[in-house]
């Protein structure tokens, strides 16, 4: 574990200009920064490999080099002073500037290489099946990888995320993108099985529902019919095991339209009733803003959304 040094001081130098540049030493600003993030000490030192004393010493001897308070320290954790959120949002600026500079040196071996972090859903059913559209992919090697899209650069070890919804995250652009409503769907031999001809017939059905996003009670409200309770079924992760389970025929799936066609167009499902929920944003393109110039993501992004734009899936607040 490391530990620390009794005091710092202003490392000052010149710039191009010949103006003398005053600089706190990064052990602390790192220090400062990871506390910040994490409103936690403890959770600081574990993230930089120290100890939470040694955190903490290094954000007293950066506050008493700053004059001024950073944090408040309270029984149970930490808050921002104003002065300190002002001071970590210019820092995190210059540290994602700096990431991104080193980015692009270090990328040198790997450049032309391009990874993407999307839901399960995402990667299986929209991107991979359409992939080798990308008319770049002699030139950008596209590496896809699928889990829990997050959209913190510093720690998700990708280029561009393809962000549940469109909620905006803090030095991230974020780009609503695909937008879908919802239908049911189902095996067609569950649906001979079980008589399937009416919206009320689902309610003597195994449904199977989506713990990200159930949306069957607002599907039932626009098809008229009021359950008194909703059939029990499984529930599920997200709506690539739902899509799965229905394949299997295990019960009747909500599914996203965006999603769905090429299951849909090949057979494994069948769509029940013309009824479908209002078109939402489900899908946004994601990367760090510090790299928004970066050419590989900006061909792919262009690709993505002319593909989107095509299907008429396109997010209105593209």
């Amino acid at each position: 574990m490391g530990g620390s040094n009794e005091g710092i001081s202003l490392a000052v130098e010149r710039n191009s200009s010949g103006q003398r540049r005053a600089i706190p030493p990064l052990p602390a600003l790192r220090a400062f920064e990871a506390a910040a993030r994490r409103l936690s000490f403890s959770e600081a030192a574990q993230d930089l490999c120290l100890t939470p004393s040694a955190i903490s010493h290094q954000v007293k001897s950066l506050e008493e080099l700053l004059g001024t308070v950073l944090f408040e320290r309270l029984p149970h954790g930490l808050k921002l002073t104003d002065v300190g959120q002002s001071y970590l949002q210019d820092l995190t600026s210059i540290l994602d500037a700096l990431d991104a500079s080193t980015r692009r040196i270090t990328r040198g071996i790997t450049a032309g290489r391009l990874r993407v972090l999307s839901t399960p859903g995402f990667a299986a059913r929209w991107l991979i099946p359409r992939l080798h559209r990308f008319s770049h992919l002699d030139q950008i090697a596209v590496s896809v990888s699928q889990g829990a899209p997050c959209t913190d650069f510093s720690r998700n070890n990708a280029d561009v995320v393809i962000h549940w919804g469109e909620t905006p995250v803090d030095g991230v652009q974020v780009e609503p993108m695909i937008q879908s409503g919802r239908y049911p769907v189902a095996n067609a031999e569950l649906i001979e099985r079980e008589r399937l001809e009416t919206p009320g017939d689902l309610l003597a059905s195994t449904l199977l529902h989506d713990e990200v996003d159930d949306g069957w009670e607002d599907w039932f409200a626009k098809a008229g019919v009021k359950p008194n309770g909703l059939p029990r079924g499984p529930r599920l992760a997200h709506c690539e095991l739902t899509l799965t389970a229905a394949e299997q025929q295990q019960g009747v799936a909500l599914a996203y339209d965006a999603m769905a066609r090429n299951t849909l167009e090949a057979g494994k499902l069948i769509r029940l009733f013309d009824i479908e929920t209002p078109a939402r944003t489900i899908y946004s393109f994601a990367h760090a803003e510090s790299r928004r110039r970066c050419p590989d993501i900006n061909r792919f992004r262009a690709w993505l959304f002319e593909e989107v734009e095509a299907q008429g899936l396109l997010s209105a607040n593209s």
